[in-house]
């Protein structure tokens, strides 16, 4: 494990890569923080004015845009060197969206809404594709679209009071559940082959599940993570590398393809 950054704030809560620059984002700040991906030295940051309380940060390689979710408010797209800021989310005044998280395929952007218990699609240019309702008793956290279109989440059972991840189709049924070995999860992330990461906050370590949601093993164990619990994943396929944002301040990464 390498740390790509320590510094006392109050805790990251987003984290992501767009080409050779790794962006994180910090709870009640407007502040950006940009690092290389390969040497891992600290960038000029970005001042995203307007942005109060960035709750998750996500990157399309294909717009080359980030888009960062502000708790209880909208969704801010940001230039990668932050020469261009919009309020990109919501469209409408009246529409509220509540707490939000994020993450982006090639070229759509998927929102996931706790408190309206839904999850928002749209298109790289910000236009609604649909919404789907979730299960009443789902409490969602993070939600990513799998390769054959559906949409997988990590979610807290409020009818069994237990965490799960659950794949769900366009009209919010649910096709498969796993919530064995799992503490809590707040963030998720998937490869082209429908492989899900799971970061467990509880059990302090990160999962590996398969297409169809069964356990394949830990792959990062809470003594990799020097016993800190793993709060936000950015997984970049292409490279094998896993960034993993910390409770302890800090962002770690791993090498996946050496395991």
């Amino acid at each position: 494990m390498s740390v790509l950054l320590s510094i006392v704030v109050e805790g990251v809560t987003g984290v992501t890569q767009l080409a050779d620059v790794v962006y994180i984002v910090f709870q009640l700040s407007s502040t950006i923080r940009r690092f290389s991906a390969t040497t891992h030295q600290r960038l000029t940051d970005i001042d995203a004015k307007g942005v109060s309380d960035p709750w998750d940060i996500a990157a399309c390689e294909r717009m080359s845009q980030l888009y960062v979710a502000d708790d209880w408010q909208c969704v801010w797209r940001v230039s990668p060197g932050g020469a261009h800021i919009k309020r990109w989310l919501p469209k409408s005044p009246s529409d509220t969206l509540g707490r939000l998280t994020l993450s982006v395929t090639s070229s759509r952007l998927l929102v996931t809404s706790r408190d309206d218990k839904q999850l928002i699609h749209l298109d790289a240019g910000g236009d609604e594709l649909r919404r789907v309702p979730l299960p009443d008793y789902m409490n969602p956290r993070h939600a990513v679209e799998s390769p054959s279109g559906t949409f997988i989440l990590s979610h807290v059972n409020t009818q069994l009071d237990q965490p799960q991840v659950s794949e769900v189709n366009t009209e919010g049924q649910v096709l498969r559940q796993f919530s064995g070995s799992l503490g809590e999860s707040l963030h998720i992330a998937a490869d082209s082959h429908g492989n899900i990461i799971v970061a467990d906050v509880l059990y302090r370590h990160i999962l590996l599940l398969d297409a169809k949601l069964a356990l394949r093993r830990i792959i990062i164990d809470e003594h990799q993570l020097n016993d800190t619990q793993p709060r936000r994943l950015c997984y970049m396929e292409q490279s094998g590398q896993l960034l993993v944002g910390l409770v302890d301040n800090s962002v770690a990464v791993f090498d996946l393809l050496r395991r």
